[in-house]
């Protein structure tokens, strides 16, 4: 949860309280996300918030977790009426096994002793497949983390390339193989529709993943973010734009191959082995539910109010040292608003969203999504929005449908 490009909004007093009259409800479920704003290269495509070694100018890397740690005693000042354990903590990136396993393992040994962890809580790690070893997932194992999720992207030398990826392919099978060997949860992680790559490109890449039998598997259509390497290129005529028809063939394509391979689809991008193997953490952002972002340009939603730490990790420690919340603005979603991401957020899911949850003026909808083969019929009858595969190419229709 730590995109670049920061919305504008309200100012945060210097000690992070929030707004008069919003108390964190204890019954709500609590997460963790600590943003890890270090990469080796940056990716041509990817707009995060995050940072090679010669864009850290007056920022320690090896001081990194003291500065989170300052702001996770922060927020137990801020939350300190409502005292809850993570249910679950999200290490993402940049990332973030650049850091020492020490180093990780002392961030959420902060987690667990400002909060508590829940009994069963799911603790991830992202991980570039070349940034690990068996060794250092038994020891993130050993320090609490339940869930490694490897980038792999592509198994294709030109696919990755295109995407300014620089792992070796062969590493993958290496990290699955050490993350099952530490008795870790893997999720492997894809992308489709770079520039070149084919439809039996993408088979092989999606096969190759499937063949490791991670629990978990996520695939993301290739975006062109503003201000990329990659839409730079794409502006200049250097390589093709995706292309929508061929990206949709895809999405097809390994939605197929997952349902044969015994796996069930839970969210738009996202499919599992059983319930057991969803992403819990992810699935607390598309339900709604409240959790703090730690470090630069992380995002937190607490209570209904919204915010999001100031970008460069100096920035962010500087505040910190100083005593001062490392937030750079909030905002306090209207009715409206939070209505409009309930259902963009609840209809991705696999099981939907409450009809009664849309207004009732557009409740009448649903007859023609059904009708145009967007959502299921015999759910909505039951009362609930949930997508048909062809609802899921076209889920932006089906949210102006119910929303407009």
């Amino acid at each position: 949860m730590s995109p670049s490009v920061l919305p504008d909004g309200d100012p945060v007093p210097a000690d992070g309280a929030l707004p008069a009259g919003i108390v964190p409800a204890a019954d709500r479920d609590f997460g963790v996300y600590i943003h890890v704003p270090y990469c080796r290269v940056r990716c041509g495509y990817c707009d995060f918030n995050t940072y090679t070694a010669d864009e850290l100018r007056g920022h320690r890397r090896d001081d990194y977790p003291d500065a989170v740690a300052q702001e996770i005693a922060l927020a137990q000042r801020v939350l300190e009426a409502a005292p809850r354990p993570a249910q679950t903590v999200f290490f993402g990136g940049g990332t973030p096994t650049l850091l020492s396993t020490d180093a990780l393992g002392g961030m959420l040994s902060a987690v667990r002793d400002t909060f508590g962890i829940a009994p069963g809580a799911e603790v991830t790690v992202e991980a570039n497949p070349d940034s690990v070893t068996p060794e250092s997932l038994a020891r993130l194992a050993a320090a609490g983390v339940t869930r490694v999720s490897i980038g792999m992207q592509s198994v294709v030398p030109h696919v990755l390339a295109a995407l300014d990826r620089t792992h070796d392919p062969a590493n993958v099978a290496t990290a699955v193989a050490g993350a099952r060997a530490a008795g870790l949860d893997v999720s492997v992680d894809l992308i489709y529709g770079a520039p070149g790559e084919s439809l039996e490109d993408w088979r092989a890449s999606v096969t190759a993943a499937l063949a490791l039998e991670p629990d978990h598997l996520s695939a993301y259509a290739l975006i062109i973010e503003d201000g990329t390497k990659l839409a730079r290129r794409i502006r200049a005529g250097e390589v093709a734009a995706p292309d929508d028809d061929l990206q949709a063939e895809m999405y097809e394509l390994v939605d197929d191959l997952t349902a044969a391979a015994g796996y069930d689809w839970y969210e738009v991008s996202n499919w599992s082995r059983g319930g057991a193997h969803r992403s819990r953490h992810n699935l607390a952002y598309w339900r709604g539910t409240d959790w703090w972002g730690f470090g630069p340009g992380a995002h937190s939603h607490v209570g209904g109010v919204r915010w999001w730490n100031v970008k460069h990790p100096a920035a962010y420690a500087q505040r910190l040292s100083q005593g001062i919340s490392p937030a750079a603005a909030r905002e306090i979603p209207d009715e409206e608003a939070r209505l409009l991401e309930r259902i963009l957020l609840e209809s991705r899911i696999r099981e939907g969203l409450p009809l009664d949850a849309v207004p009732a003026r557009q409740r009448g909808a649903a007859a023609g999504l059904i009708a145009d083969g967007l959502i299921e019929g015999a759910d909505a009858v039951r009362g609930r929005v949930v997508l048909t595969r062809r609802g899921r190419l076209l889920a932006d229709a089906v949210v102006r449908a119910l929303t407009e």
